[in-house]
């Protein structure tokens, strides 16, 4: 039996090798996957046209995932750079990246990134539309803004962040409501000004089929794009924030008509008992879609550290519900990742993620922690390296200060509270 996308698939009962391999990962029933997938609470981002890719699942009941941003811009073009970051996100298992590449040879590190790269891969077309027509934002016509996203489509890109959601209805609620910080999603503010200077409307929802007749036909999923996400925690849960929800819903429901896999973006800065009610809010007025978002950061004072007040707001978020997270660096609002950036930022957004899954009790989760649990007990150093999220850094830390008694670390030596334990349990002196 033909079928179009994953969704059309799951909804005609087969069974695509893309489920087999998810259900296997996230140790699931497969028909139980197929069901979600048809119900629009599971994505499987998986262009046709990306050969290299390892497909994961996104939604409900599964482990939650994170993203990696990367890309050039005409400040930092050195292609090459930034595929030495592919190949060490890729090194580090991360699930997704997404090209945010805006100047330059756009299209020559997009076809690098996407057959190299065994995770999916997002972007967001409108960065590219800029630089690759080499126009003023005002004159680029609807028809070059789809073929850009026709030409993502073509090559592999898995995923596509379309800001439909901020339609002339939703402009106008912003302009009713002052913000502190305005529009601060790059997409988001770069729509909104095409529709400020043509006086029309946000082209990517006034022909929002003709993108999913796009998206249908190479099994693109669509990440519908938060516009209005808050970039302080002064305009979290704000009238534009939620009237672009709602739009986003109306949307998602218009994309599974036409089997075309859906994703929802969301905040963005937040105050961290926010959160909760956001999660709840986005999968009531979007059907269940997969909830994936950028932070939520939880205060703004903290420049050079949001890898931190991200991970903080996104443990919180992947508890509620949130199903993918987007990492945050700490260059985060200073300047483009490098390396080292980069690392730190899927470390964190790991530990937030792994945190949620406990929360939300996915299968396996707390299992890993429980090894280690053991593996402390028994003050085996090997195999708590090995558990570790990351190796490096511990096994650099224990090497740099070597305790007297062997078993233990410097901090207590003799005094390890875990080896005298093991110590008085067997019948032994704990000062031998």
């Amino acid at each position: 039996m033909n079928y179009t996308t994953q969704m059309d698939a799951a909804r005609k009962g087969i069974i695509t090798k893309e489920m087999e391999i998810v259900a296997q990962k996230e140790s699931i029933e497969v028909e139980l996957l197929r069901e979600l997938i048809a119900k629009g609470q599971v994505a499987i981002p998986a262009n046709k046209n990306h050969k290299s890719i390892e497909p994961e699942g996104v939604g409900q009941g599964l482990r939650t995932k994170i993203n990696v941003n990367l890309g050039i811009s005409k400040d930092c073009c050195d292609v090459d750079q930034e595929l030495e970051k592919v190949t060490k996100a890729i090194e580090m298992n991360v699930e997704s990246i997404m090209d945010l590449s805006c100047y330059g040879k756009t299209e020559e590190f997009r076809k690098k990134l996407i057959d190299k790269s065994t995770a999916m891969i997002g972007t967001v077309p409108i960065y590219d539309a800029v630089g690759f027509y080499d126009k003023d934002l005002k004159n680029l016509s609807v028809q070059e803004l789809l073929k850009v996203i026709e030409k993502h489509a073509e090559d592999g890109v898995d995923f596509i962040t379309i800001h439909s959601g901020i339609n002339r209805e939703t402009a106008a609620v912003f302009k009713r409501n002052k913000r502190k910080l305005n529009i601060v999603s790059r997409g988001g503010s770069l729509i909104y000004a095409w529709m400020e200077l043509n006086g029309k409307e946000n082209p990517f929802y006034e022909y929002f089929d003709e993108i999913l007749d796009i998206c249908a036909k190479h099994d693109v999923t669509i990440s519908l794009g938060d516009a209005c996400r808050p970039g302080c925690i002064a305009d979290s849960s704000d009238a534009s924030q939620i009237k672009e929800l709602m739009v986003l819903g109306e949307l998602t429901l218009r994309a599974w008509e036409k089997n075309v896999q859906v994703m929802i973006e969301g905040p963005g800065h937040m105050s961290i008992d926010e959160i909760e009610a956001n999660v709840l809010l986005e999968k009531k007025l979007c059907h269940g879609a997969p909830f994936y978002v950028l932070g939520p950061i939880v205060t703004d004072v903290a420049p050079g550290y949001d890898h931190i007040t991200n991970a903080i707001g996104g443990a919180v978020a992947a508890a509620a519900g949130v199903d993918f997270l987007c990492y945050v660096t700490p260059a985060e609002h200073l300047r483009l990742p490098n390396l080292d950036d980069m690392i730190e930022g899927i470390v964190a957004t790991k530990i937030a993620a792994h945190a949620g899954d406990i929360g939300k009790k996915i299968k396996g989760a707390r299992e890993w922690d429980n090894k280690m649990s053991d593996a402390r007990r028994e003050l085996d150093w090997e195999k708590m390296f090995e558990l570790a999220l990351e190796p490096e850094k511990p096994r650099r830390y224990r090497k740099e200060s070597t305790p007297e008694e062997e078993k233990t670390c410097t901090m207590c030596g003799k005094m390890c509270a875990v080896r005298n334990m093991n110590k008085v349990i067997d019948g032994e002196d704990i000062m031998c």
